[in-house]
C-alpha cells in the first residue's frame, strides 16, 4: 500500500511539468497549451459554416458594389465625353473649317477685284472683307477649356498664334495691291500675286493642319465612344456567375432549391447588364451614324467647298497676272477634277442630296464658262474674258461659282445637323443608367444580406 501511494499516477507524471511550482515555474507549458487551443479555436471557427456563410455574403455583395459603381463611373465620363463632343470639340472643329473657307473666299475676292483693273465692284470688295473678317474671329474664338492658350505646349494655339500674326501681312499685301491697281501701276499685279501666294503656302497649310487637328480630336471622341464598356460587362457577368455559384452552394448544404434573397439579388444584377449592353449599343449606333451619315458627308462637302474656291482663285489670279505658262490652268484643272469626283461620287443615301446635285449642276455650267473665257483669252480678247469671269449674266462664272459655294455651304450645314442630333442620341440612349446602376447595385446588396440572415439564425 505504502508502494501505491508511493508512485504518483501516470496521468500526474505526464502533466506534472505543467502544474505550476512543480518543474515549471514560469507556467510556459500551460500558455503554450492555451495558444494551441486558442489557435485550433481560430481554426475551427475560421472554417465553420456561419463563418463561411458571412464571407460568401460579404464578397457577393462587394461584387455587386463594384459593378454598380463601376458601371455608373463608365457611363457618367461617356456621358461627359459627348457633352464636351456636341459642345465643345465639334464646334471647334466646324470653327476650323469656317476659318479655312473664310481665307480662300477671301483669296478668291481678292483677285477677282483686280480683274476689271480700277476701283473694284463694291460687292466683291464687300465680300473679301467680310471673308476676312469671319476669319480673324475664328482666330479668337475657342469653345474647347482643353485647348491650351499656351503656343509652346499646345499645337492648335501654336497655330491660330502663327496666324493671327500672318493674316495682317496677307491684308497689307492686298491693300498694297489694291492702291496700286487703283493708281493704274502694273506693279499691283505682283504684290496681288505675292500676296495669294502667301495665302497658298503659309496660312492655309496652318488652317489645313488646324482641320486636321481639331477633326482628329472628334474622331478620338468617336472611337472612343464606340468601343464596348467591356469592364462593366464583364463585372456585371462575374457578379451573376458568383450568384450562381453561391446559390448551388446554398442548395447543397441547407437541401433548398432557391433563395430568394439571391434570386432576387441575380435579377437585379441580370437587368444592369441587359440595361448596360442595351443601352451602350443604341449609344454605339447612334455614333457610328454620325460618323457615317454625319462626319464623313461633312468632310467631303468641306474639301469640295475648299477646292471650289481655290480653282477659282487660280481662275482669276490667270487673268490678272495674264499668265501664258500654264501654272493656273494646271492648279485650275487639278482642282477641278478633285471636286467633280468628289460630288459626283456623293452617296445617294447621305443627307444634303439635293444640294449636292445642285452642285453638280453649277460646277458643270462654270466649266463651260470657263472654258469660254480660255477661248478669248487665246485670241487676246482680254475684256470678253474679264466680263465672262467676273459678269452677272446667267452664263457668266461668277453666278454659277456663287450658286456652287451657296448649295455646298447649305450641305454642309445640313450633314453638320445630322452629325449634332445623332450626337444628342447617343447621349440619350445613356440617359437614367447611371443613378440606375447604383441604385440596382445597393438594391442587389441588400437582398444578398436578407438571403443569407436566413440561414445565419440557423446556428444560433
Amino acid at each position: 500500500m505504502a508502494d501505491v501511494e508511493a508512485k504518483p499516477a501516470a496521468s500526474q507524471l505526464l502533466f506534472a511539468p505543467a502544474v505550476a511550482g512543480h518543474g515549471d515555474p514560469d507556467g510556459a507549458g500551460v500558455r503554450a497549451v492555451d495558444r494551441s487551443l486558442g489557435t485550433t479555436r481560430l481554426r475551427s471557427l475560421a472554417t465553420s459554416s456561419p463563418v463561411r456563410l458571412i464571407a460568401v455574403g460579404l464578397l457577393l455583395m462587394s461584387l455587386c458594389l463594384a459593378t454598380g459603381a463601376v458601371t455608373a463611373t463608365t457611363v457618367g465620363d461617356r456621358q461627359h465625353g459627348l457633352r464636351v463632343l456636341l459642345h465643345n470639340t465639334e464646334p471647334d472643329a466646324h470653327s476650323a473649317h469656317r476659318l479655312y473657307t473664310a481665307l480662300s473666299i477671301a483669296d478668291a475676292a481678292a483677285s477677282t477685284a483686280f480683274i476689271a483693273g480700277g476701283l473694284e465692284p463694291q460687292a466683291v470688295r464687300d465680300r473679301y472683307t467680310q471673308a476676312l473678317g469671319e476669319a480673324a474671329a475664328e482666330l479668337v474664338t475657342t469653345s474647347n477649356p482643353a485647348i491650351a492658350p499656351n503656343p509652346v505646349h499646345d499645337p492648335d494655339a501654336r497655330l491660330r498664334t502663327a496666324m493671327v500674326t500672318g493674316l495682317p501681312v496677307y491684308a497689307g499685301l492686298v491693300e498694297t495691291a489694291r492702291t496700286n491697281n487703283r493708281s493704274g501701276y502694273p506693279v499691283g499685279a505682283a504684290y496681288l500675286s505675292e500676296a495669294s501666294h502667301y495665302m497658298q503656302t503659309t496660312l492655309l497649310p496652318m488652317a489645313e493642319e488646324l482641320q486636321n487637328l481639331r477633326a482628329a480630336r472628334v474622331a478620338d471622341a468617336q472611337h472612343d465612344h464606340v468601343r464596348p464598356p467591356w469592364l462593366a460587362i464583364a463585372l456585371s457577368v462575374l457578379a451573376l456567375g458568383a450568384l450562381a455559384g453561391a446559390q448551388r452552394q446554398l442548395a447543397r448544404r441547407w437541401r433548398r432549391v432557391f433563395n430568394p434573397g439571391l434570386v432576387f439579388a441575380s435579377a437585379t444584377m441580370l437587368i444592369l447588364l441587359a440595361w448596360t449592353v442595351s443601352a451602350g449599343t443604341m449609344s454605339a449606333a447612334a455614333m457610328s451614324e454620325a460618323r457615317d451619315e454625319g462626319v464623313v458627308p461633312t468632310a467631303l462637302l468641306t474639301e469640295s467647298r475648299i477646292l471650289a474656291q481655290r480653282a477659282r482663285a487660280a481662275e482669276t489670279l490667270k487673268l490678272v497676272r495674264r499668265d501664258a505658262t500654264g501654272d493656273y490652268d494646271r492648279t485650275y484643272d487639278a482642282d477641278v477634277e478633285r471636286l467633280a469626283e468628289l460630288i459626283g461620287t456623293y452617296p445617294a443615301s447621305a443627307p444634303a442630296g439635293g444640294e449636292v446635285r445642285t452642285a453638280v449642276a453649277a460646277l458643270h455650267h462654270w466649266q463651260l464658262a470657263h472654258r469660254r473665257m480660255n477661248d478669248a483669252l487665246a485670241v487676246g480678247d482680254v475684256n470678253t474674258a474679264a466680263a465672262v469671269a467676273t459678269g452677272p449674266g446667267a452664263t457668266d462664272a461668277a453666278v454659277h461659282v456663287d450658286a456652287l459655294d451657296r448649295a455646298l455651304e447649305r450641305g454642309i450645314a445640313q450633314t453638320r445637323d445630322t452629325v449634332r442630333d445623332t450626337i444628342s442620341q447617343a447621349a440619350r440612349a445613356l440617359n437614367f443608367l447611371e443613378t440606375a446602376a447604383l441604385v440596382l447595385a445597393v438594391v442587389a446588396a441588400g437582398s444578398i444580406g436578407l438571403g443569407i440572415w436566413p440561414r445565419l439564425r440557423e446556428y444560433r
